[in-house]
């Protein structure tokens, strides 16, 4: 049976059942009827959050100090044990909804997203963009291999340029393992690729190492994209646990928060902290304050579609409330 007509049918026989009958409908025929509703163009939408959300600019390009994060977009979630809520974040973040999350998100005054090249969301993305004329922008890293020769990457790079991406980042994952492998002038081979085509250029990390590499070695980046958060939440980790940089047990994405703080300072170029809530172990307010007192000058978010208009209402009361003049100047 076509899909889209059982969805039909169920939300219409959902409509006339008895109450019985609702109660006895097994969960996947329940999920399949809210992603239907979900499809309705009458659906209710959150408001728009009240005042603009402040921008600021990455080598000309005009970008929202909220970003929206593509995790939840790729249904890939740090939910640290319970491992369920992928499946959950799945089954929530249809299609249909990413595209409602989009609409919402740009109504809010998020103009920009970070994703990875999964194709299944790209191909959303570009629905948004080519159908529904969305004016989202995209900073997308792709996880093509690193390797001598840079052929596969190169590719990649290349087919991220022709589908319309604004910028193009090199992604932290691998450039964590560049490092620690001792291949850093791969990242900056992979840097000058990108640049080749005109888009602003960044380097992804986790590990403060790589921007330091990047830094000394010159390679040239636009910006950077690191993570950033404190430890003074309740499964933070703990001085003597902090052995394993990163590790997702216990639940933390940046070992050393201070030391990145004072090293950004001496950095000259716009920086996008993510991993700014620690995977949800840290509230909104919270975070924001946290990065943008301490030098970021972007912040990455991900956010379910009613979570969207309250996260921009605190950042921008947030921005309102810095001092003129921060620690680290703004550089974006």
């Amino acid at each position: 049976m076509n899909q889209d007509m059982s969805r039909r049918h169920f939300v219409k026989g959902s409509v006339l059942a008895t109450t019985g009958a609702v109660l006895a409908a097994n969960s996947s025929s329940v999920a399949v009827g809210a992603e239907a509703v979900a499809k309705t163009p009458d659906a209710p939408r959150p408001a728009a959050a009240a005042g603009a959300l402040p921008k600021g600019k990455i080598c000309g390009m005009e970008v929202s100090r909220i970003l929206l994060g593509g995790n939840l977009l790729t249904h890939f979630t740090h939910s640290r044990e319970l491992k369920y809520v992928y499946a959950l974040t799945r089954h929530y973040n249809t299609d249909a909804k990413i595209l409602e999350t989009l609409a919402v998100a740009e109504q809010n005054g998020v103009n920009t997203l970070v994703i990875h090249t999964v194709p299944a969301a790209l191909k959303v993305l570009q629905q948004h963009r080519k159908e529904r004329g969305g004016k989202m922008q995209w900073i997308i890293c792709t996880t093509a291999p690193i390797k001598p020769g840079l052929k596969e990457y190169r590719e990649s790079v290349q087919k991220m340029v022709d589908d319309g991406t604004d910028a193009i980042y090199v992604w932290g994952v691998q450039t964590d393992a560049l490092v620690k492998q001792g291949k850093a002038e791969l990242i900056g081979e992979a840097v000058q690729v990108i640049k080749q085509h005109g888009v602003p250029t960044g380097v992804g990390a986790h590990d403060l190492e790589v921007i330091k590499a990047s830094e000394k070695g010159k390679f040239g980046a636009d910006f950077y994209i690191k993570t950033f958060h404190h430890h003074n939440y309740r499964t933070g980790p703990k001085p003597d646990e902090i052995k394993t940089p990163n590790a997702e047990i216990p639940g933390y994405w940046c070992s050393h928060p201070q030391e990145t703080a004072d090293f950004m300072k001496t950095v000259e170029k716009p920086w996008i902290a993510f991993k700014v809530m620690a995977a949800g172990a840290i509230p909104p307010r919270n975070a924001f304050r946290y990065v943008f007192e301490n030098g970021a000058d972007f912040s990455l978010a991900g956010m379910f579609d009613f979570e969207i208009a309250e996260d921009v209402k605190i950042a921008s009361e947030v921005l309102a409330s810095l001092p003129k003049q921060r620690a680290r100047p703004w550089r974006g």
